[in-house]
Order: structure tokens, then sequence, then C-alpha cells
């Protein structure tokens, strides 16, 4: 059972930048890729961006491609979510999610994962 635990969430102006961070326990971290997901109120799951394994693919929503960077550190069982340009519509709260296969095919399907954070608020103002 592996379990996941977000941080970093907060209050940015719009244009500014937030790091999220989501530290694995319970598994072999180097063996699931990794996932962040949001969801604003009254909206359905989002998937935003997903890391493999060993970090070498990366993979992202056309809403954030180009403003976020998702990265791990195998060793601190931990997946990073570095959001810039921030904009209002990015306010949501922001889940990180951990499954054993990267199937590109279904990496925005929230069912498809297996594992899941608490989340962390993210609030851009503008």
């Amino acid at each position: 059972q592996v379990q996941l635990v977000e941080s970093g969430g907060g209050l940015v102006q719009a244009g500014g930048s937030l790091r999220l961070s989501c530290v694995a326990s319970g598994g072999t971290f180097s063996t699931y890729a990794m996932g962040w997901f949001r969801q604003a109120p009254g909206k359905e799951r989002e998937f935003v961006a997903a890391i493999s394994w060993s970090g070498g693919s990366t993979y992202y929503a056309d809403s954030v491609k180009g403003r976020f960077t998702v990265s791990r550190d195998n060793a601190k069982n931990t997946v990073y979510l570095q959001m810039d340009s921030l904009k209002p519509e990015d306010t949501a709260v922001y889940y990180c999610a951990a499954r054993k296969f990267m199937a590109i095919a279904t990496l925005n399907r929230p069912p498809s994962w297996d594992y899941w954070g608490q989340g962390t608020q993210v609030t851009v103002s503008s």
C-alpha cells in the first residue's frame, strides 16, 4: 500500500510560481509512475502531468504545457510539480497519484491510477 502526501500549495498572484511536492511511502517509489491531477469546484478531476519510473519520460496536459514541469527524486521518494506563469484558471485542489504501469493511453483517466494523496489547494488571484 502506497501513501502519498502533497504539500506546497497556497495563494499566489497571477504570473507567479509555486512548487508542489508529493512524498511517497509504503512502496518502492522507483517502480511507480507518478501523476498530478487537479480538481476545481464543480468540475471533474483532470490530468495535469505524469512522469515515468526513471523520470526519463514526461507528459503534460495541453493547458499547462510550457508552464508546468514535473520531476522526481527517487532517492527522496518525492515527485514535484513546478508551476510557473500561473493563471486564475489554475486554481484547484492538486492531487498526486501513483500506479505501476505507464500506459500512455490511459494517463489522463483518474480511475486508472491506483493511489492518491489527500490534495493541496492552489489559489491563483487575478
